[in-house]
């Protein structure tokens, strides 16, 4: 058995007994000693790896809610508002208006035509948002002007919403007759009043566009490309392990997902998490596929999630607030899932013994899924279950105070205080609520356990700035929302190693440096803990290890 042992300038372990080392000795892909080069030579005969010694090493970070597409996104055409670096570290420059996007889409469509690609050909976009742009909605008015014959989808950044030109209506067979929910139609004053504007909310009404396009936006399938492109994006960002929250596990996914991470060079652990959602499945067979997907797990892989969802995207109107409402007088949300089914269905999977993550946005939509669980809890008690509330933006220091007591956690998407903090401050939540936007104080205070998250590709992955928007809590207007609900940088890196490792119910292999753990490492040439906090977003990776095998990111 050979024993490595790195010796670093730092190693932050993430463990109150022992914050701090220089050395830690690793065998067979676990971590044999933590400490200094006596302790860790105290096991025996060892080789010592330099190459670390003028580096800081903390645990490798652990990315709790993200989607794999962040790796496969960059096939189609990037529309977001910020700029944004792919996965081979190509910069992307953010469009600052409507009529950016389209001469975007117009230059790519008229690429296509150059190619001799086939009219029928849809032309895929993604990452656009319009509340950046005063609240002026995309229609198919300035769809059509990049291509009225080629069918365009363009997903929104939230993954919530879509919109199409008409020649996507037309071949979607989309009309004004379509009663889904989601389809919105022009109003009564337009020219074409009652007629769909082209865009397409929650899962429901994009569906229409899906069942004949099949490649779009969150929900497409993923492909073992993007597996290793993901991969290679969260070596550059410190990340070991990360889910794929929403996935239909389907014989074609699960062959992409076994095939790419059997490979000892794709240097990440992934967490599918089964779509209980929109009639994938009946609850039960759900429950069935994936315990029976559980036996195929492996260090790299690991099925046993299951994602459900109650509301939509705050930044899209489709989230359900408690009163008083939007901010802005917008009416309330869509539930993308009834709550009485969401109940139904929940104690289904809690009663399989699955671990259930919860997708809530709006404050109402978290109180029902608090008193939906509680209710099952009653009736089904299970200790020690860690089901999760996802994003939970709105939750307020009541209702962290009532998860406490049921035992869920919550992982909370701090990256929404700069993408779109000045936003629900002046039009989604007002600046009482936008003050708690995800609460991490409050949640800590409560005793409920923390992750925070990126969400990616709704927003960038890279965990140490999520860390740096839940210190700072600071917006592009340079407004601080909610002095009190910041968190110090080792709360704040705890709640991207350990936090999530005890989400996903990893914490004993993951999380921390100390004996008996996965030897997962961040490799840092900054100490996270010694800079300014404004700075800790740039604090720069090296890479990671893995298990025991070192990455260099690249």
């Amino acid at each position: 058995m050979t024993t490595t042992v790195y010796r670093a300038r730092k190693i932050i372990t993430l463990e109150s007994g022992q914050p701090e080392a220089t050395h830690v000795a690793v065998r067979e892909g676990r971590i044999l000693a933590v400490g200094d080069l006596e302790r860790c030579a105290a096991w025996g005969p060892y080789d010592l790896d330099e190459r670390f010694a003028d580096k800081v090493l903390m645990p490798g970070l652990v990315e709790g809610h993200c989607h794999l597409k962040e790796g496969s996104m960059w096939e189609w055409t990037y529309t977001g508002w910020f700029d944004r670096r792919d996965p081979d570290g190509k910069v992307w420059p953010g469009l600052r208006s409507m009529d950016a996007v389209v001469a975007r889409l117009a230059e790519i469509a008229a690429r296509m035509d150059a190619e001799g690609q086939a009219a029928s050909a849809p032309l895929i976009a993604w990452g656009f948002d319009p509340i950046y742009f005063g609240g002026e909605r995309m229609t198919v008015e300035h769809l059509d002007r990049a291509s009225a014959v080629r069918p365009i989808i363009i997903a929104h950044a939230n993954g919530h919403l879509m919109n199409v030109n008409t020649a996507m209506l037309r071949s979607a067979e989309i009309t004004r007759d379509n009663e889904v929910e989601g389809v919105v139609k022009f109003d009564a004053g337009h020219a074409q009043a009652g007629e769909p504007t082209g865009e397409l909310q929650e899962p429901a009404a994009m569906f229409l566009v899906l069942r004949k396009i099949g490649n779009a936006g969150l929900l497409a399938p993923m492909t073992e490309t993007g597996v290793r492109s993901f991969a290679r994006l969260a070596c550059r960002q410190g990340v070991t392990t990360a889910t794929d929250l929403v996935n239909k596990l389907s014989e074609d996914d699960v062959r992409v997902l076994e095939a790419a991470l059997a490979d000892d060079a794709v240097s990440i652990r992934i967490l599918p998490a089964f779509q209980a959602f929109h009639g994938t499945h009946a609850a039960q067979a759900g429950a069935e596929h994936v315990k029976a997907l559980m036996a195929r797990n492996t260090d790299r892989l690991r099925y046993g999630l299951v994602k459900m969802m109650l509301d939509g995207s705050i930044q899209g109107f489709s989230a359900r607030l408690r009163w008083p409402g939007h901010y802005n007088g917008a009416p309330n949300g869509i539930w993308v899932m009834a709550p009485a089914q969401y109940e139904a269905d929940f104690e289904t999977y809690h009663r399989a013994g699955l671990l259930v993550h919860t997708h809530t946005n709006g404050d109402e939509a978290s109180e029902v899924a608090i008193d939906a669980i509680g209710r099952v809890l009653a009736r089904a008690p299970r200790p020690d279950h860690r089901h999760t509330l996802q994003h939970g933006q709105m939750i307020d220091a009541p209702l962290f105070r009532r998860m406490a007591s049921l035992g869920l956690c919550a992982n909370l998407f701090a990256n929404h205080l700069w993408y779109w903090g000045d936003q629900h401050y002046e039009m989604t939540m007002g600046p009482d609520r936008a003050m708690r936007l995800d609460a991490c104080g409050s949640a800590l205070a409560a005793g409920v356990p923390l992750a925070i998250h990126s969400d990616a590709p709704v927003t960038p992955l890279g965990p140490l700035f999520t860390a740096w928007c839940a210190v700072n809590r600071v917006t592009p207007q340079g407004r601080v929302l909610g002095e009190a609900e910041k968190l110090t940088v080792l709360q704040a890196l705890h709640a991207i190693t350990l936090g999530p490792a005890y989400t996903l119910r990893l914490d004993h292999e993951i999380g921390s440096i100390a004996c008996g753990k996965r030897a997962d490492f961040c490799v840092l040439e900054d100490d996270p803990l010694a800079v300014d906090p404004m700075a800790l977003k740039d604090v720069r990776v090296w890479g990671t290890v893995l298990s025991g095998r070192v990455f260099q990111a690249v």
